[in-house]
């Protein structure tokens, strides 16, 4: 991909700002790659924020002081909705890139999945495709992309002839196939169901194993509480610190270039132990009744219930679903730079603590 240029020179595409992951991995990124300078991909109307948090980034870490550019764009658009000028002195310059702009909602809809996930990697893969002097892209996919597949889903694979359970993984999963087929040099991470940071328990928004928490806050206890299926099946949180962490390190390796990491914990609860630790957590005591996926979809069917639980019903699926996911790549890779995947037993409290503390403050929509 052209020739390789002077590190002080490296120019870096980054999509995904200002979200929750993108905001915290930019200022680590800039620290372990002291040579750069990004161009941060964002549409008008998240400019406002985009500007407070570069403000705030620059404020906390003096190293990344006008290192940062906010470009206008759109990645649903042709050539990411750039003006002429701005794509031209981009593509000329650009070294590497990384795409994590996507819509995560398990509830999102086919066309805003199709139109962001996968027509908006297109889109940022046929721009890279310019780029005179492209070293590599870092893809933020999710693990997810192995839909109903069973078993054990390792990092190699992606299509396994699975079907998906809602259109955020189907959509995922088809940007996927775009980044792969595209054959630009690529390293792609798949990270589990990402929670709060495990040092202060802060999160931007209150979804996946949330909608847990916030239905055990709702009922009374002592009480009953369903459990979908027999709880038995694992579930694979981990914490945004080691998701940036990992993204961070890996990205800056030379060695991971070509390879698919999965960012998930390699020892995870069962759905059970979880409920239990949350329980606890909480100060309350349930006795739990094994209800099968169905009923339980059919009982969560109705819209009122979803909003006073503050669960949607295609959150069920994740409760009871026989997958594990080697990390084999991953763990080695990040063992060797010094980083491992917390036990959730450790930060469970400062989640939860949080969740209290703040579960009016937080979102519980996407951002899109």
């Amino acid at each position: 991909m052209g020739h390789k240029r002077a590190s002080r020179e490296e120019v870096v595409l980054f999509t995904g700002f200002p979200g929750f992951i993108g905001a915290r991995l930019l200022p680590r990124l800039m620290e372990l790659r002291p040579h750069s300078t990004f161009r941060c991909l964002v549409q008008e109307k998240f400019l406002g924020k985009a500007k407070a948090d570069v403000a705030a980034i620059e404020k906390a870490h003096p190293h990344t002081k006008g290192r940062i550019g906010l470009v206008l764009g759109d990645i649903t658009e042709a050539r990411l909705g750039l003006a002429a000028g701005e794509a031209k002195s981009l593509l000329r310059e650009l070294t590497s890139a990384y795409h994590l702009a996507a819509v995560y909602d398990l509830a999102v809809s086919r066309e805003v999945g199709q139109r962001i996930n996968v027509l908006g990697t297109r889109h940022v893969l046929e721009f890279l495709g310019e780029a005179k002097h492209l070293e590599r892209l870092h893809y933020v996919s999710t693990a997810y992309v192995s839909g109903t597949a069973v078993g054990v889903y390792h990092e190699k694979e992606l299509d396994v002839g699975q079907r998906f359970k809602n259109f955020y993984e189907e959509t995922k999963f088809l940007a996927e196939v775009e980044v792969v087929g595209s054959r630009l040099p690529q390293t792609l991470y798949r990270p589990g169901i990402v929670v709060g940071d495990s040092r202060t328990g802060e999160t931007a928004k209150f979804d996946g194993p949330y909608f847990v928490l916030s239905a055990m806050r709702r009922i009374p206890s002592p009480g009953v509480f369903m459990r979908v299926g027999a709880g038995r099946n694992p579930i694979n949180l981990v914490p945004v610190d080691f998701v940036v962490e990992a993204l961070a390190q890996l990205s800056s390796s030379p060695k991971s270039l070509g390879k698919t990491y999965h960012l998930t914990d390699p020892d995870p609860l069962t759905v059970a132990e979880l409920e239990d630790l949350f329980a606890k957590a909480l100060g309350k005591s349930f006795v739990y009744v094994p209800v099968p996926m169905v009923a339980a979809k059919l009982a969560l069917a109705p819209r009122f219930l979803q909003r006073f639980l503050g669960m949607p019903v295609q959150a069920v699926d994740y409760f009871d679903h026989p997958c594990r996911y080697d990390a084999a790549q991953a763990t080695a890779d990040l063992a060797s730079l010094g980083v491992r995947c917390p036990k959730i037993g450790e930060y469970l409290q400062k989640l939860v603590a949080f969740y209290l503390a703040q579960r009016e403050n937080v979102r519980k929509e996407a951002m899109i």
